[in-house]
């Protein structure tokens, strides 16, 4: 443990937060103003439990805490390179569960995805639904442009209705929300986004913040409109929050986990403003503590389960020498001899080939 570490530091959440919050850099010092009623949420909820049953048995390397905490200080986005399976997105929980940052903010990443989907989502079909249903129900024609056609999704059938309701921040948004603590955002396989969706990223990255359309054409009339979030309202938050004037500015900025299979290559623009962790296969000896924390067995496993144990550690090593293995595999096959599935032992090869299946290689199905 080294005495600049935040992640993974000494001393509780909150201390090493402060710490953190103490030596931010002049060039990434954010002024968003909280909004006072707006609450995340906190250690609670099933998002929280959900949050805690991914991060907790994260084994990391010095090398991948060292990476850490220099994105962390640096308040700069984290881009997490490695083989499929290898534990990239567990890293973002483990972050959330040792700093207690509260349920990680998750957004997959799609051919399909554009910047807007990661910072807000605007239901307009809904909206001149409504509206229509209530020009109906009040015995008028529904709306219309002055041409006589139907009123589009963009030109609003109600301009004294808000709009409010059929806006919603999205995982990247509600992350930017300007907070004293910073929220925790993973954005799963980037590598398999369009071409555009890296360089559309720059500006908010730099800027730590950005505008919704929507609510900047109408700011004269309605400068502050309270609207949902990416957070479960089920959960220990109040879920909606107000937006001044169509602009969200962080005030910490978040803690931005981008994970690449290696898939493609980014632009140097990019690549500039991450800081880059490459997660190497773990070594037999992470192997076993990645198990013995995710199945939570004890120090003292009896000798028959323990010899079981490395044996199935042993296995796996030999197996990802010409193929790559996922961790999670061998954390399926230890579950399943600890529950006395596969105990024939004249079936261990046929139990190794069902469970350790290799994902790449010549033998790889």
């Amino acid at each position: 443990m080294k005495d600049w570490w935040i992640y993974q530091g000494e001393g509780t959440p909150d201390t090493r937060l402060d710490a953190l919050a103490a030596k931010q850099p002049p060039w990434r010092d954010f002024d968003g103003t909280p909004d006072p009623d707006y609450r995340p949420p906190s250690g609670t909820g099933r998002a929280w439990e959900r949050t805690v049953r991914r991060g907790t048995g994260y084994v990391p390397d010095e090398a991948e805490i060292d990476t850490v905490n220099t994105a962390l200080y640096l308040r700069r986005p984290l881009l997490v390179t490695g083989k499929p399976g290898i534990g990239k997105s567990t890293l973002a929980y483990s972050i959330a569960v040792d700093l207690g940052l509260g349920p990680v903010l998750y957004w997959p990443i799609t051919s399909r995805s554009s910047l807007r989907d990661g910072l807000y989502r605007y239901d307009a079909i809904s909206r001149l639904h409504d509206a229509n249903l209530q020009q109906l129900q009040a015995g008028r024609t529904p709306a219309h442009d002055p041409a006589g056609a139907p009123a589009s999704p963009e030109t609003p059938a109600a301009p004294d209705r808000s709009i409010a309701p059929y806006l919603r921040l999205g995982p990247l948004g509600t992350a930017l929300l300007p907070q004293d603590r910073p929220r925790v955002l993973l954005v799963d396989e980037i590598d398999k986004s369009d071409i555009d969706l890296p360089g559309d990223l720059l500006t908010v990255f730099e800027e730590g913040g950005f505008e919704i359309p929507e609510l900047v054409r109408m700011a004269a009339r309605e400068p502050r409109v309270r609207i949902g979030t990416d957070d479960d309202a089920s959960d220990d938050a109040n879920a909606d929050v107000v937006i001044d004037c169509g602009r969200v500015q962080c005030r910490a900025f978040p803690v931005v986990i981008l994970t690449s299979n290696n898939e493609r290559d980014f632009p140097p623009p990019f690549l500039r403003r991450c800081i880059r962790l490459h997660v190497q296969p773990p070594s037999t000896d992470k192997l076993e503590r990645i198990v013995r924390q995710r199945l939570r067995l004890p120090a003292d496993l009896a000798p028959e389960r323990q010899e079981l144990l490395h044996d199935l550690i042993r296995a796996f090593d030999e197996r990802r020498i010409d193929g790559d293995l996922a961790t999670d595999q061998l954390l399926n096959a230890v579950q399943l001899r600890l529950s006395g599935a596969w105990s024939d032992e004249r079936e261990r090869d046929v139990f190794l080939g069902t469970v350790l299946q290799k994902l790449t290689g010549p033998t790889a199905p």
